[in-house]
């Protein structure tokens, strides 16, 4: 699609942003509004589903941790989504910096992400496709912004998968949609015959997938063949010990452990609903302060302690804080992620995270 392009009289196209395996989404301003939009249009052979029903139905959500879909236009037999802009980068992209999160970001992700799949079930809508690329948070290592995206082809994607159901063996796929959806696909979606329906639970478990892989750094269940393989014989990976091996983060840890082992239950009727999953949520005890990185300049107290700089201040950390199986390093100018918390003659650092 060119740039400059007008669609419907109002959207400017400014530039192609993105690609998925069912659409192209590109920048446009709303000449209207004044603001910038998402535009998606539907990849060859897309056309024909059902971009239209996704849309009317995504519309109906209204919560602050989804992108919202604002217009539908058909136009030269082109069919254009039009949905909120997020300004910011992908939850798939953070793990490349982040490897893992401690379990004060993991339990920030989940809540909110809980309360945006709460508001979507509430107004009828699954989606199918949770996975870390299709959530969108602000750049940089705070995570204030988290909003699910690509609600608005909740139905194509329910389209595609019923396609490949119908063409035989689902698991082995060669669609770049489906391959990348097995390490968070329930067992009902994975192995279900042509024709069933898929319910809200598929997107619990896909939200259970989703945080063993922000907590741990790896997929529950491996990827592509080997996700689908495991969670038919049901092997799914161990929690590591790093996560509880720390007292200052073990009670945390174990309660999302519970959570996210609650969301992986193999029979749907075991998971907990949206409602559920937001109610335990709203009882865990994180920390929400604002986070900064820095880079490890000195260790003192024969390793047990340091410093860290960054371009507005110099802060003291201790080890006890630190939390992974990685130990933050003046040698190597290792990057860290942390809190600060009033201390003299320098500001405390607290959890801290060793970033890649």
């Amino acid at each position: 699609m060119k740039k400059d392009l007008l669609i419907s009289n109002r959207y400017q196209v400014i530039k192609h942003i993105g690609s998925g395996g069912m659409q192209d989404v590109y920048l446009a301003n709303d000449k209207l509004l004044g603001m910038h939009v998402a535009l998606k249009t539907p990849q060859a052979g897309q056309a024909e589903k059902r971009f239209k029903n996704s849309a009317i139905i995504a519309a109906k959500i209204n919560n602050h941790n989804v992108a919202k879909t604002l217009d539908y236009i058909e136009e030269d037999e082109q069919f254009f989504l039009i949905e909120e802009f997020v300004e910011g980068e992908t939850l798939d992209a953070k793990l490349k910096k982040f490897g893992f999160l401690d379990p004060h970001l993991a339990a920030h992700v989940l809540h909110h992400l809980a309360k945006g799949i709460l508001a979507s079930h509430r107004a009828g809508v699954i989606h199918r496709d949770l996975k870390p690329s299709n959530i969108i948070t602000s750049h940089g290592v705070n995570l204030y912004e988290l909003k699910i995206t690509d609600f608005g082809i909740a139905t194509l994607t329910e389209e595609v998968f019923e396609d490949a159901h119908r063409k035989g063996d689902f698991t082995n796929s060669t669609s770049g949609t489906i391959k990348g959806a097995l390490p968070f696909m329930a067992p009902e979606m994975m192995f279900r015959k042509a024709g069933d329906r898929t319910e809200k639970p598929v997107d619990i478990w896909s939200l259970g997938a989703m945080m063993f892989l922000l907590l741990t750094g790896e997929h529950p269940f491996g990827l592509y063949l080997d996700a689908a393989v495991n969670v038919k014989t049901k092997d799914r990976k161990p929690w590591p010990a790093f996560m509880t091996s720390n007292p200052q983060f073990k009670p945390l840890s174990e309660e999302l452990q519970r959570i996210v082992d609650s969301c992986l239950a193999y029979e749907a009727e075991k998971r907990p609903t949206a409602l559920q999953l937001a109610q335990m949520c709203q009882h865990l005890c994180y920390l929400g302060t604002e986070r900064e990185e820095a880079t490890v300049t000195n260790l003192i107290q024969n390793g047990f302690s340091g410093f860290a700089e960054n371009d507005k201040k110099s802060v003291f950390f201790s080890m006890e804080s630190v939390y992974g199986p990685t130990r933050p390093s003046a040698a190597a100018n290792s990057n860290i992620c942390f809190s600060s918390f009033p201390g003299h003659p320098r500001e405390r650092a607290h959890p801290i995270l060793v970033l890649k």
